[in-house]
């Protein structure tokens, strides 16, 4: 018996072309399926600078404690006047007063500015009794009114 390893001329050959074509076209349409389902992640919103003029006064419900040097009068020469909100408040006092103001409202942050000549010794007083009075985050305003990041 003998086999025959190279096919003979009647031994049926099979054509591939077409089984090709149909592969390629498969992996091009799988592609494309893929693509079009890719995961997209979420939409972010990042927040805008405000375009509000600077010489508008902040809303009424900000807490804006204003620390700066007086006059020498001898009445109090180790700390400084402080005003929350334009309303004159003396250094003793403050604590009771930021406390009143903070345990009525939900939102506790206030903003702290400060004169050029002010010592950060006396902001860093002022933002660790309002700390002490329940405000949770603390700002800093800079001379336009413009604020800093807020400490947490």
């Amino acid at each position: 018996m003998a086999f025959s390893a190279g096919g003979g001329p009647n031994s049926p050959q099979m054509n591939v072309t077409p089984l090709i074509d149909v592969l390629l076209v498969l992996i091009i349409i799988f592609m494309v399926v893929v693509i079009e389902q890719r995961p997209t992640g979420l939409n972010a919103e990042i927040p805008q600078p405000a375009r509000v003029a600077s010489n508008i006064p902040p809303p009424s419900r900000t807490i804006v404690i204003h620390v700066h040097r007086g006059k020498p009068d001898g009445k109090s020469p180790d700390h400084p006047e402080v005003t929350v909100n334009e309303e004159s408040v003396e250094w003793d006092r403050l604590r009771d007063r930021l406390t009143n103001i903070f345990t009525i409202r939900v939102e506790r942050i206030a903003f702290i500015q400060a004169d050029d000549d002010t010592d950060f010794q006396d902001v860093a007083d002022v933002i660790a009794l309002a700390r002490t009075a329940g405000v949770d985050r603390v700002g800093l305003l800079t001379e336009d009114g413009k604020h800093a990041p807020l400490a947490g």
